[in-house]
């Protein structure tokens, strides 16, 4: 692999470099016949370990934490990788010293929350503790099991709170949103507040903090959460305490939690923690329950009563290969790559290594029935692969092209298949109309040298231009990299208009060793697509190429976008939200997920592979809200796409419609009478 920005680069070169940059639109770029063969770089796995909410809410102290670490350890989960004891709401009751410490119940917490720590730390495992965004926390508004407790959150005290648990040697800590949400908080400045008091506790005490992020997905923290945390819930409770389980809360979670553009380079959408093993679930929903937890990569944190869990429960939960696919060091998201009937889903998780894919075919329906997973669903090449079924730990054999079994109604298989990676295509920072500005030497602590030439640059920005695909849909981008630092360096990814995310790159060695970390991105159709890096704060990491390969072949669920003949505006989800009874809007098209969607053949539309194109309440009157809610078959969601460029509904026949013959950004979509107007005219493409 040839970097074309090197350490010690002639100031001729770099020169030559801005110069290049600032004289106006070069030739289109065309993919190079270079490969990407650094090494792909770890990243951090999504946390493992147990949380004391599901089972006993805040009926907690330091015996029953105790307990589930000793049970953790005696039962063999912790060696399996369950190495987190989260302490969730219930240890504090808002006290806090003359200082503005923290103070607890010591008859509670003998020694306290320091001990607890070193007894968590002393088993080998990793010790949690929880807070709120807000000035009272969950204890107050929602207090299950002790008395509401005022005062019990970090609001005026993120700062001092975050030191505070960093010195007591906590390794993670959960931030509520109880109190931010009564408060009418604003979530991104708030947890941004939150994650600059945790870099500088780490800073001080020199023990990381892993940052959890719970503000149940207000706000889509998927679009602005990673570099912030390690993880953000996307969704509400999983389950509320003293409720049964059931398998109904695990899908509709699991639903919630597919966003795969923003889980990557170690950080993790958060469908909550689980609750396999708890009253209501069977073995089999269990398995079912854990594979969609790993297939979506998500933290794995049991929420069951260790001490009490049965054998069939525990065997679930330490299956080594099930646990290797939610862990894999390639930190991606599995996505929805078929669905050739309603409710019989195929799931695809790109793993490291190549051509290593990780599938779970579910069946959500009442009937048994042989699901078929193809290669080209997968974006690997028709050619033969090899199929282990995860569960039995069999081998099912090599096959071409495709591979089928039955799966039990309302459960899954769980696969790995590994065959040959399908065709990419390749763009080299340097090539013809790919652009980079903002180069400048600068001193380098640990550079050869002492110096260095920022591969982008502080505050400079390198655009992988024309970047094709054959379809809408989502591609995995492989970046090569060098990073010769000793701490992991960041950049900002943005892909055509879409929101940014930040992307860690790992430390690689040196500054000539290249590395490479990958993304799932959302493109167009065509050769339109922008990959833009850029780096506001300090130096980014030294990007060398970026490989571009299909997510999944034709044979994956296509979608559209839904295009206003009036306005040229795109039907949106607004703000990316999942959340049911959201109305729909129009906005500038831009290829993201939440415009990308797919007409099924019992005449639904589709966004996000389970939310629907729904007439709010089943209405029938002019003015009745359109909303995505999850998709149950009924009339109120089924659409007819005519001729004439009008979309109607099925139940009432009246016309989506840009609401007062609106074209601006925000305009929301409701059904009315049909007419002529363009603002009831859409274009599918």
């Amino acid at each position: 692999m040839r970097f074309a920005v090197r350490l010690l680069a002639p100031l001729a070169l770099l020169a030559g470099l801005v110069t290049a940059a600032a004289t106006g639109p070069a030739p289109e770029p065309v993919p190079v016949p270079v490969a990407v063969t650094g090494t792909q770089v770890p990243v951090p796995p999504p946390p493992m370990g147990w949380a004391s909410w599901n089972t006993f809410a805040a009926k907690i102290n330091a015996s029953v934490i105790r307990a589930q670490a000793d049970a953790l350890v005696s039962s063999g989960l912790a060696a399996a990788g369950y190495t987190y004891v989260n302490i969730d709401e219930g240890w504090w009751q808002g006290t806090r010293d003359a200082a503005g410490n923290i103070t607890v119940d010591t008859a509670e917490w003998p020694g306290g929350m320091a001990a607890i720590a070193d007894y968590l730390h002393s088993k080998g495992l990793k010790a949690g503790i929880y807070t709120d965004a807000g000035r009272d926390g969950c204890g107050y508004y929602y207090p299950t099991g002790r008395p509401a407790a005022p005062g019990s959150g970090s609001e005026g005290h993120y700062a001092q709170d975050m030191l505070q648990f960093s010195r007591w040697g906590f390794d993670f800590v959960k931030v509520d949103w109880c109190g931010g949400s009564a408060e009418g908080l604003d979530p991104q400045s708030t947890y941004r507040a939150i994650s600059a008091a945790v870099t500088a506790a780490t800073a001080s005490t020199g023990r990381p903090l892993t940052l959890s992020i719970c503000n149940w997905g207000v706000q889509s923290p998927w679009n602005w959460a990673p570099g912030l945390g390690t993880m953000w819930r996307t969704s509400g409770d999983i389950i509320y305490y003293g409720q049964t389980a059931t398998q109904a809360m695990v899908l509709a979670n699991f639903d919630q939690g597919v966003h795969p553009t923003a889980q990557h380079t170690g950080y993790y959408n958060d469908p909550d923690m689980m609750i396999a093993g708890m009253p209501g679930l069977t073995a089999a929903q269990n398995r079912t329950h854990l594979g969609l937890w790993a297939i979506s990569g998500a933290p794995l944190l049991i929420g069951d009563d260790v001490a009490t869990m049965d054998a069939t429960t525990l065997a679930t939960l330490r299956n080594a290969e099930v646990i290797a696919v939610d862990q894999d060091p390639r930190g991606l998201q599995g996505v929805k790559v078929a669905q050739d009937a309603q409710g019989r889903q195929v799931y695809g998780k790109v793993l490291s290594g190549s051509g290593r894919r990780a599938v779970l075919l579910l069946n959500r329906t009442s009937t048994a029935a042989a699901m078929t997973v193809r290669w080209a669903d997968l974006g690997l090449a028709a050619t033969t692969a090899t199929v282990r079924n995860l569960w039995s730990a069999t081998n099912a054999g090599s096959f071409a092209s495709s591979y089928t079994v039955n799966v039990p109604a309302n459960e899954s298989v769980l696969l790995t298949v590994t065959g040959t990676e399908a065709a990419a295509s390749t763009y080299e920072a340097e090539a013809a109309g790919n652009t980079r500005t903002g180069a400048t030497v600068a001193a380098c602590a640990g550079c050869s040298g002492g110096s260095k030439v920022g591969g982008i640059g502080n505050g400079g920005t390198l655009r992988f231009n024309a970047v094709t695909a054959a379809a809408a849909g989502l591609a995995v981008a492989t970046i090569a990299y060098a990073n010769g630092d000793t701490a992991t360096r960041t950049a900002t990814l943005q892909v055509n208009g879409q929101p940014s995310t930040v992307v860690a790159f790992p430390p690689t060695g040196s500054w000539t060793t290249p590395g490479t970390v990958s993304v799932i991105v959302q493109l167009t159709a065509g050769s339109a697509n922008t990959l833009t890096f850029g780096n506001a704060a300090a130096w980014a990491p030294d990007l060398d190429a970026v490989e571009v390969r299909a997510l999944s072949g034709a044979a994956a669920p296509a979608t559209v976008r839904i295009q206003g003949v009036q306005s040229g505006r795109c039907l949106d989800v607004n703000n990316s939200s999942t959340t049911n009874g959201v109305q729909l809007q129009l906005w500038d098209c831009n290829g993201q997920s939440n415009q990308a969607w797919t007409q099924t053949s019992s005449r639904q539309l589709t966004v996000y592979g389970s939310k629907c194109l729904d007439a709010y309440n089943s209405g029938t009157t002019n003015g009745t809200t359109v909303v995505i809610w999850d998709c149950n078959g009924q009339a109120n969601q089924q659409w007819n796409v005519n001729a004439d460029g009008t979309i109607t509904s099925a139940l009432s026949g009246l016309c989506l419609d840009a609401s007062n013959r609106g074209t601006a950004n925000g305009t929301k979509i409701i059904l009315w009478a049909c007419g002529s107007g363009t603002n009831q005219r859409w274009t599918l493409s």
